[in-house]
């Protein structure tokens, strides 16, 4: 119910208080999930490819789309939609992969790992992600929708190895657990769209930006150590204790 109330319900409300309100413009942050699943020798989804999300969170950010268009054709509310693929950097919760993964090695805790981890996920720093954004907001036509996509296809193995990698820590801690349902095998997005017509583009390297993001978390335990106690500590619980 949670995808629901606040990625369906909550974009409705926010859609009429902008409609009610005359506001300039409505930029909806959605995802690359929307369009489902890609096999590895697919092109990349762009923004004529249909939406087919095949997990119920995907459906309500998919859901959450089709309001936005429906507004911007009903009411004429100046609309844009971003789909952007995975984000990583500072300040990223640590249920999320990246972080999770980081904060069990530095602790010489096991890493647990969906399946055989060779889903493939674009990454895309946040930094870029936001730049993305605001360029959107500024100058995009109303009614446009545009994949951001930091052209960064990496499985999940090859995330993890480069995290242990970096902090010297023997990949033995990695644990292959129950691949989670609905999981799907690999996001694309082509992000051509953007560049062309925003004159935006992707500026950190998958590399650079893993280097950035970790050196941050390095330097930040103390805020990694508030968040991850309390409620955080259940959720971990109930994801991973059973598989």
């Amino acid at each position: 119910n949670i995808f629901i109330d606040t990625n369906v319900t909550g974009t409705l409300n926010l859609l009429k208080v902008a409609r009610d309100m005359k506001l300039q413009r409505f930029l909806q942050v959605s995802t690359d999930e929307v369009y489902g699943s890609l096999e590895p020798d697919d092109p990349a989804f762009d923004e004529n490819n249909s939406i087919i999300p095949s997990s119920p969170y995907a459906a309500s950010k998919a859901s959450a789309d089709h309001l936005v268009h429906a507004f911007n054709h009903t009411f004429g509310l100046n609309t844009v939609i971003t789909r952007c693929s995975n984000n990583y950097g500072p300040y990223q919760f640590p249920e999320k992969m990246l972080p999770l993964m980081f904060n069990n090695a530095r602790h010489d805790k096991d890493l647990p790992v969906y399946g055989d981890g060779l889903q493939i996920r674009d990454w895309l720093y946040v930094y870029d992600h936001c730049t993305a954004i605001w360029t959107s907001f500024k100058n995009a036509e109303s009614g446009s929708v545009y994949n951001i996509g930091g052209g960064n296809e990496k499985t999940n193995l090859e995330v993890i190895k480069a995290i242990l990698s970096f902090l010297d820590k023997p990949e033995s801690l990695i644990t292959h657990v129950t691949d989670r349902l609905g999981h799907d095998r690999r996001y694309a997005i082509n992000a051509e769209k953007a560049m062309s017509e925003l004159g935006w583009e992707p500026t950190v390297k998958f590399e650079q930006g893993l280097e950035k993001t970790l050196n941050w978390y390095l330097e930040n335990t103390e805020w990694i150590n508030s968040v991850t106690s309390g409620d955080y500590q259940n959720y971990y619980e109930q994801m991973y204790a059973n598989r």
